[in-house]
């Protein structure tokens, strides 16, 4: 397809993509003349790929190079791969190391993460290095800095409901047909499904709260 069909295709503006093009976001097309190229379905994925990353999850051009970056590293296996795209991934500040609140929280997120088994970000035994335990971390820290519930007891439902979303994922992460595929939508769906969850919890909030104190 030429550039405009892939524009239409994509609901981008040929502008954004020679934006992307110069950027090294988008691969080159297949150069048919001076002028033109050719650019095939892959390049349509991708670039709903930086679309995601970019329009919609609002990464920086860079963070996004790094994504995409990972994506194409073939020497790693699919795990890793996603691994590094997601740890590219904007995760909100890091934990303040000079507040006691925060020892406290790092220990409590060990707890819990001691108690659901999960290791991901480092070997079994070691400390999680993911950016996502810091965002764990730093949150427990404000929770208790202003004197809400953040026990392991009461963290760990919300963790054994994450897990089954988690499965859910991974599950339509693996409908894709290639690892490339597979790889790409998992970023893809990280960016995209988190304002998802985010309403449905806020829904089904209301929708409890209507049921146990509507009319009182």
């Amino acid at each position: 397809m030429r550039l405009a069909e892939l524009s239409a295709r994509s609901g981008v503006s040929t502008a954004t993509i020679k934006y992307y093009l110069r950027e090294g976001l988008l691969p080159p097309g297949r150069r048919v003349t001076a002028t033109q190229a050719e650019y095939d379905e892959a390049h349509l994925r991708r670039l709903r790929l930086v679309r995601a990353l970019i329009q919609v999850g609002r990464i920086p051009v860079n963070s996004a190079r790094e994504v995409l970056a990972a994506l194409q590293d073939d020497d790693l296996d699919r795990n890793s791969r996603l691994g590094i795209a997601t740890w590219a991934l904007p995760h909100g500040p890091a934990p303040e190391q000079a507040d006691p609140a925060t020892d406290a929280a790092r220990r409590t997120a060990d707890a819990l993460l001691d108690r659901l088994g999960w290791t991901y970000g480092g070997a079994s035994g070691e400390k999680p290095t993911a950016p996502a335990y810091g965002m764990l971390v730093s949150a427990i820290a404000a929770l208790s800095r202003l004197g809400y519930p953040c026990a392991v007891a009461n963290l760990e439902p919300y963790a054994r409901a994450v897990e089954r979303i988690a499965v859910t994922d991974l599950d339509l992460v693996e409908s894709y047909e290639t690892p490339d595929e597979q790889v790409e939508a998992a970023v893809a769906l990280t960016v995209l499904y988190e304002p998802v969850l985010l309403s449905l919890r806020r829904l089904a909030e209301a929708e409890e709260s209507r049921r146990r104190f509507d009319g009182t």
